[in-house]
């Protein structure tokens, strides 16, 4: 039977991801989509695990109040901006900032080093910064690269549902490959101007770029200005911040 300290929960918009760990190291993980969370289903996932402590980070408050309820009475840390980070928190409104968002900044300053950025591609894309003074001061959130997609195949009568993957090249030889070029290459422009107005605002002459999520590999592939890809930044950074707070 698997047992860890810690069970990590990311609890997002489209999965919740599920892990048990060390104060080291991330270990066996499952995941389940979020759409699907109920005490039944979350008890599965569950099942045959043993742990001491849950860390949990949820931006998605009916399925966080399910968790909480299902763990009851066990030691559980939640992510707050009250949380210790090991990273400063400089932001006119700090309870308004996603748990996922301090995760990921906390482990994204502690691997990478400051100033930083982390870039979420999620159900939204979320740009999160980290100054040279290792603190959390803000970030930017767009449109997710598939919520673009299906918008353009909801809203139109002839543009398919599309599955995202690198185009054949820039100019579109179907309707299908027209709207691939436009998605892949147009992200990845968009990521490019905000990492370059961010990369100015600080003034800074060299800015870490870290990319997590589910396209993060797809569209890093074309932005040299993305340093690394990590898929499993937010459960390390919920690593961390258990370390820092039991």
């Amino acid at each position: 039977m698997p047992t860890a300290e810690f069970l990590l929960i990311d609890n997002s918009n489209s999965f919740t991801k599920l892990a048990l760990s060390s104060r080291d190291t991330v270990g066996i993980s499952r995941k389940l989509r979020t759409s699907e969370l109920t005490p039944e289903t979350l008890r599965r996932v569950l099942r045959g695990w043993k742990f001491a402590r849950i860390v949990l980070c949820s931006v998605v408050p009916a399925k966080r109040d399910i968790i909480a309820e299902c763990l009851a009475g066990l030691s559980l840390h939640e992510v707050t901006h009250r949380s210790n980070l090991g990273v400063g928190i400089d932001y006119p409104k700090p309870a308004s900032i996603g748990a996922d968002r301090l995760a990921n900044a906390a482990y994204a300053a502690a691997a990478y080093g400051a100033p930083c950025v982390v870039v979420d591609f999620g159900t939204a894309v979320t740009f999160d910064i980290i100054s040279a003074e290792k603190k959390y001061i803000g970030g930017v959130i767009a449109p997710g690269l598939e919520a673009m997609t299906d918008y353009l195949h909801t809203r139109t009568a002839l543009l398919p549902k599309i599955s995202l993957i690198e185009p054949p090249g820039p100019v579109g030889k179907s309707t299908k490959h027209a709207m691939l070029a436009g998605a892949v290459y147009g992200y990845r422009g968009l990521v490019r101007e905000i990492l370059a107005e961010i990369q100015r605002d600080l003034a800074a002459r060299k800015l870490r770029v870290v990319a997590t999520g589910g396209y993060a590999d797809l569209i890093a592939a074309g932005v040299k200005e993305i340093a690394a890809v990590h898929p499993g930044l937010t459960l390390e950074g919920l690593r961390l911040i258990g370390a820092l707070n039991f």
